[in-house]
């Protein structure tokens, strides 16, 4: 068996949603946590990332709303199709916008890092949950 057919089995076998729903938790656990961290300990975080404490609060803020939207989305019945892509589509459009942030903004070295790593880890979420949707609609 090719890297090429093991690929396309894996990515057209059929799941019911299961990885999609693993993926969606994941993510949504992921993005609360920061969202907390960036909320709460914005004063303590901005000086050592070198973000403004609006910044991190109104990222913290939004990020929260994404987890709870997101575990909507996970526990619902039937996952409409529209919205899991605008989820991918919005986790890398949120890549490029980290990637744009970690070069442009006068950031610590620290702040850089963490902008990168996490762009990373969702770059992998919208990955899983781009497969999922496949698997999904397999």
């Amino acid at each position: 068996m090719t890297a090429s057919t093991a690929l396309t089995r894996i990515a057209t076998t059929a799941d019911g949603g299961r990885l999609l729903r693993i993926a969606l938790r994941v993510d949504a656990v992921a993005s609360g946590g920061l969202g907390l961290v960036a909320l709460a300990g914005a004063p303590l975080v901005s000086g050592v990332v070198g973000a403004p404490e609006g910044a991190l609060r109104g990222v913290g803020g939004f990020l929260v709303v994404f987890a709870i939207a997101l575990l909507a989305l996970a526990a619902r019945p039937t996952m409409p199709v529209p919205l899991v892509w605008a989820v991918v589509v919005f986790n890398l459009v949120w890549v490029a916008a980290s990637a744009v942030v970690a070069v442009l903004v006068p950031l610590t070295v620290l702040g850089t890092v963490l902008a990168v790593v996490q762009a990373l880890g969702v770059a992998v979420f919208a990955d899983l949950e781009w497969l999922g949707l496949r698997r999904m609609t397999a």
